[in-house]
């Protein structure tokens, strides 16, 4: 039976038996979900449902969801069945049905669609739980009875086997696993199920929810519910009787890629079979993490990501495959997989793209790397010791931007260990990088009250009637007050039957505005739009009266500030379509604000844009704005908007019903979302970009206004620029060229004067406007690393001072060999030792290629060598080292 069969089989079984279908959500959990970076677990998408926060399609559904752990990332490769991406089965109960069917479904799709005999199937159940209060699972038990299992093939487990908990608090409940039987020939009659042993294999784990816990004490739910969960990977091993996941249908294809490209044969050697393995498995992870929106950087999911790939481009290394394998591996799953999982198809090129890019960028460092670790192992076991000191690791991590977790890999199969507190140096490091730096709020606080997201959670719980959003259609709502609570001085927490208050989503802040009653005896200033689910609270400050339940009242949105917030709203999508029009179609929303001051749009691109490339993209947005295109919001299905090209919002979860933006006839901007627009792109007024910055790690960010803030922006560059007319008693138009002729005879006058002034010291004799030819863009950045000829390393200092006004915001390295010994100077700049870039770090990388060594502070640092024929590999470690720092 093949993988697809097991899934369409399950998936169709439960449908047959009222259970709705759904499809698998992202890997990128919910945007309100911050329990966790990735999706963990079949139900984790549903976490709202079971919470009783929202209300599921139905009571009961099916599913088979992409899930990824890290938590046996170091096991992948080592077994036969730890894997870090794979596919989750499930059926779900939501106050439907509970013990008995959840049992008797299992027990039919066993035996009667996959085949298991009755006598190869054993369960284990919860055993009870002195500290809860609670005896052994004696309905489970009863049920399993009645489905003719005998009582010596259930067995009983603890608490820490057979009670399924998300935390110390919140819904939990015992479970009863599935095991299925291979033969005593692989264990001991002794062997059971829940034991370490080959014997018994677990395919299937029924959660039976039932109580609430809450410090340490258990309640009972309102309403019981199920949650299962079998590995579709686990299973197919089971069903095509294969010794490990990695020979099953999905896996073979990505092993047998792994032969071709490397003429390694699996199931020859331990050494090799492990690195197929992780480039099979961790393939499948990358390419469903890209496809999903996620891209590599040092922070966050990103950083697991980066980790997965440079995991994978070691391996590769190992097995010397040629560069450009992890496109292959790609290509593969998209073949094995693309059919269940259209996104790989759809994002071919992004994955691809991402890479691509990954693995180019981590293969010029990763030898270099591998070359300083294999010299700290030399000199480990030169000094008779078994440890690394952590300082080194670092030093390893924060120069070549070597995996942290991939050093202590490589050390531990070794048989040596790190010493020292890596993690504290990470942690000095991330408050060094954010002295100086400013993290603006995306949205307004109403701290000073005490009124937070927690409680207005709380307060919404209370209410059994969502208040219905009203603000698509129009500004001001008579409504009623459903529900009140005092929270301050004059702060209250309000709850309206019907509310034109657009709620926080999306990157959109939330409304302000008033609500007056309507008899006249009370006035409030809405300071606050709380977003819960589905609902929405309001935090208001009443200057009179009080905002009892009952009273008629009249809301009123701030239309000045809506309005400016729906113009840079339809911007930002007109933004992503001239982005993706002029850059690629790889860009992806990374994150949002959209206010009444300005746009700021985050998206997944690996280098900073051109001034042409932004001067585009801006002429193109208000080419479109010019148009006066319609803005129509269209609820449609999923389904259609997928079919239509809609773009979907990174994170974002959405139901069968969705509302899309679409922006003319839809040719160039279609995207799912449930913000505020304008009627027409006209209304938008012009739109200019004000800044394009690194937000992390291949997420660039960029800033724009609209209307009148565009308008006062202009008029300020407009009032600048006159002011320098004027200074040089010349017209507008003209300033800028003669600000350049006069900048061109500055530098040439100086040049000039220093000339003279050096007569015939140690820079004489350089041509310094060849060596500023030879610098080099990274990342944004400038770089020069070059052989200069000098008398003595004074001299490199004069030609440092030389060059340092002329490379401005870079780094500059450079390299002399005098009398049989090497001089090394490394200067940066202070924008970029913001950025990562340390001079003592580079200087330090540098001087051991010469066999020397050397320091200095973060902006200058100097070192000597005594192999001067190593000089121009001393560069290029440097070169490696400042990109290193730059891509990190």
């Amino acid at each position: 039976m093949t993988s697809d069969e097991i899934r369409e089989r399950y998936l169709a079984f439960f449908a047959e038996r009222g259970h709705r279908r759904i499809p698998s959500a992202s890997l990128v959990p919910s945007a309100h979900d911050p329990s966790a970076l990735l999706t963990v677990a079949g139900m984790h998408p549903l976490k709202p449902y079971f919470l009783g926060q929202e209300a599921p399609p139905a009571t009961r559904l099916t599913d088979c969801q992409k899930v990824f752990r890290t938590v046996d990332i170091d096991n992948v490769g080592n077994t036969a069945r730890h894997l870090t991406f794979f596919e989750m089965l499930g059926n779900f109960s939501f106050g439907d049905y509970f013990k008995r069917e959840a049992i008797e479904f299992a027990w039919q799709l066993s035996r009667e669609v996959y085949g298991f005999a009755a006598q190869d199937i054993w369960v284990t159940v919860f055993e009870g739980d002195e500290q809860l209060g609670l005896g052994p699972d004696e309905e489970a038990i009863s049920h399993w009875l009645q489905m003719g299992l005998p009582r010596e093939r259930i067995v009983l487990c603890p608490r820490s086997e057979n009670f399924w908990q998300a935390g110390p608090s919140g819904p939990c409940g015992p479970c009863s696993e599935l095991y299925l039987d291979r033969g005593v020939d692989r264990g001991t009659p002794e062997d059971l199920p829940g034991g370490e042993n080959e014997r018994f294999l677990e395919y299937w784990n029924l959660v039976f929810m039932q109580y609430d816990q809450q410090d340490g004490r258990l309640a009972p739910l309102p309403a019981n519910n199920i949650d299962t969960g079998m590995g579709l990977n686990r299973m197919a091993a089971i069903l095509q009787d294969k010794p490990s996941v990695f020979e099953t249908d999905q896996f073979q294809p990505l092993i047998e890629l792994g032969e071709q490209l490397s003429g390694a044969r699996y199931g020859e050697d331990f050494a090799s079979d492990r690195a197929l393995r992780i480039l099979a498995d961790h393939a499948r992870a990358m390419t469903f993490l890209v496809a999903d929106g996620v891209v590599p950087s040092n922070e966050d999911r990103g950083y697991v990501l980066r980790r997965v790939m440079r995991r994978a481009i070691q391996q590769g290394r190992s097995l010397e495959l040629a560069p450009g394998f992890l496109t292959r591996y790609a290509e593969r799953v998209r073949e094995v997989m693309g059919g269940t999982y259209p996104e790989l198809i759809e994002h071919a090129e992004s994955v691809d793209m991402w890479l691509s890019s990954e693995e180019e960028g981590f293969g010029r460092t990763l030898a270099q790397g591998l070359a300083t670790l294999r010299s700290l192992i030399e000199q480990t076991r030169e000094r008779d010791r078994r440890t690394v000191a952590a300082a080194e690791v670092f030093r390893l991590h924060d120069t070549f931007g070597f995996p942290y977790e991939m050093t202590k890999e490589l050390l531990g199969a070794e048989q040596l260990s790190i010493e020292g507190d890596f993690e504290s140096l990470m942690a000095e490091q991330r408050t060094r990088s954010r002295e100086g730096r400013v993290r603006e709020s995306a949205a307004a606080e109403v701290s000073s009250e005490g009124v937070g997201d927690a409680g207005a959670r709380s307060f919404v719980a209370e209410s059994d009637v969502p208040t219905r959003f009203t603000g698509y259609e129009t500004e001001r709502q008579q409504t009623t007050i459903d529900d009140a609570e005092k929270v301050g001085e004059q702060m209250w927490l309000l709850k309206l039957a019907e509310s034109p208050f657009y709620a926080p989503g999306g990157g959109q802040i939330g409304d302000e505005g008033t609500i007056e009653c309507e008899e006249g005896d009370c006035h409030g200033v809405v300071k606050r739009v709380f977003r819960v689910g589905d609902d929405q609270a309001l935090a208001a400050q009443f200057s009179n009266g009080t905002p009892a339940p009952g009273k008629r009242v009249l809301a009123t949105v701030d239309h000045a500030a809506r309005h400016a917030i729906e113009a840079n709203h339809t911007a930002t999508h007109l933004l992503q379509a001239a982005l993706r029009e002029r850059v690629g179609s790889h860009v992806r929303q990374a994150g949002s604000y959209v206010g009444p001051d300005k746009l700021r749009f985050d998206f997944s691109h690996g280098q900073g844009l051109s001034e042409q490339e932004l001067r585009d993209v801006e002429d193109r947005v208000n080419e479109w704005i010019a148009r006066n295109d319609s803005v129509r919001p269209i609820t449609t299905t999923l389904d259609e908007a997928k079919r239509l090209g809609a773009m979907a919002l990174f994170g974002e979860k959405y139901g069968d019903v969705v509302r899309m933006v679409e922006i003319g006839d839809g040719e160039y901007s279609r995207e799912l979302c449930g913000g505020t627009h304008v009627r027409r792109t006209a209304e938008i007024g012009p739109f200019r970009i004000v800044g394009e910055t690194s937000s992390s790690a291949n997420v660039r960010r960029i800033e724009a206004l609209t209307g009148p803030e565009a308008v006062r922006l202009l008029r300020d560059h407009d009032r600048v620029l006159g002011e320098v007319a004027a200074a040089l008693r010349t017209r507008p138009q003209d300033a800028a060229e003669l600000v350049r002729t006069r900048e061109r005879e500055r530098r040439e006058l100086e040049k000039a004067l220093k000339a003279g002034a050096a007569g015939g010291a140690g820079a004489a004799g350089i041509d310094f406007d060849d060596l500023l030819g030879r610098v080099a863009d990274v990342a944004g950045a400038a770089v020069l690393a070059e052989v200069v000829e000098v008398p003595d390393a004074k001299a490199l200092l004069d030609v440092a001072d030389r060059l340092k006004g002329k490379l401005a915001n870079g780094v500059m390295v450079l390299g002399a060999a005098v009398d049989g010994r090497v001089h090394l100077l490394v200067s940066v700049a202070p924008e970029l030792v913001q950025r990562g870039v340390k001079a003592g770090a580079v200087v330090k990388a540098a001087a051991e290629v010469v066999g020397g060594g050397g320091g200095g502070r973060d902006t200058l640092a100097q070192a000597g060598g005594r192999e001067p024929e190593k000089l121009a590999d001393a560069l290029d470690t440097a070169r490696a080292a400042i990109a290193a720092a730059l891509a990190g």
